[in-house]
């Protein structure tokens, strides 16, 4: 990217229901898909046992936030409709709201409708792929519902982002549109914004490894930033891996998507995050003294 652009102070939490999420240090999204057809973890986890399980053992890793779907949103998925996106979710958030009262719960979904029924059944944070052009009513309903909303960047749908999609300057373009979306969220009067660059999302692998080469350039917004890297043919594309054997090249990212200002890391292997967070925050702390070992 060219030109720089100066930063402003980084909104340090968010306010969860009463409850604050401070991102002084950064935090962990652990996924959770009661879907049949994600890309990586399809059909594991749509029984209540596997759902509660699955939970468990992300807060258990040290996650601080669950992040539950209902719909795969990978390149060229079909989308479901909105009645059978809610017979998955709604159920799912209430047993999960219930078995731990605690915790943290964003629920992944584009539609509005979701969105109210998804808080009205205990949700806390709506993460929103098309940071709201797939639904007009989704920056209202958030101004209604006063919670937290990861606005992410997506060219498209996820059934045509990835069909050539083009940027003059990936960087630039993504922070302007982005920019323009707080400016709308803010005149609704939504002020707890997390921001998601979108990787995967409408862009391309070399495009995908400029957005996290610059990310230092989100902090322009002010607003904690979401990278959700977890598996993605990113990754894959370029050692020639596959979901499933792409643990490493993953844990390799979010590290440096530390060390460029991330506060959230969305992750489908929290253990391996929370790692990640706790050795950057060594090397941040460096001054401190750790031993001789």
């Amino acid at each position: 990217m060219g030109e720089q652009i100066t930063a402003i102070p980084m909104k340090q939490t968010i306010n969860c229901r009463g409850k604050l999420i401070n991102f002084s240090t950064p935090q962990v999204m652990g996924v959770i898909n009661v879907t049949p057809d994600s890309f990586f973890d399809g059909g594991k986890y749509n029984t209540e046992s596997g759902i509660i399980e699955r939970a468990k053992m992300h807060l258990d890793a040290g996650a601080s936030i669950l992040d539950i779907g209902a719909v795969s949103t990978r390149p060229k998925a079909e989308l479901i409709p909105e009645s059978e996106e809610r017979e998955r979710l709604i159920p799912a958030v209430k047993l999960l709201r219930s078995n731990f009262p605690e915790a943290s719960i964003s629920v992944d979904t584009f539609r509005s409708s979701i969105a109210k029924a998804a808080v009205e059944a205990g949700a806390d944070i709506i993460n929103d792929i098309s940071g709201g052009t797939m639904d007009n009513k989704m920056f209202s309903t958030i101004a209604q519902l006063q919670v937290p909303y990861v606005l992410m960047h997506i060219q498209g749908t996820p059934e045509t982002m990835q069909d050539n999609p083009h940027y003059k300057d990936v960087t630039i373009e993504v922070i302007s549109d982005l920019m323009l979306k707080l400016d709308q969220l803010k005149n609704l009067g939504v002020h707890d914004v997390i921001i998601d660059p979108g990787f995967g999302f409408g862009k391309t692998v070399g495009q995908n490894f400029s957005l996290l080469n610059d990310l230092k350039q989100f902090a322009v917004l002010g607003h904690p930033i979401l990278v959700g890297l977890s598996r993605k043919s990113m990754i894959n594309r370029v050692l020639g891996s596959n979901p499933e054997t792409a643990l490493n090249g993953t844990t390799a990212l979010n590290m440096i998507a530390l060390e460029r200002g991330a506060s959230i890391l969305r992750v489908h292997d929290v253990k391996e995050a929370m790692e990640c967070v706790k050795l950057n925050t060594a090397i941040s702390n460096s001054n401190s003294n750790f031993g001789d070992s």
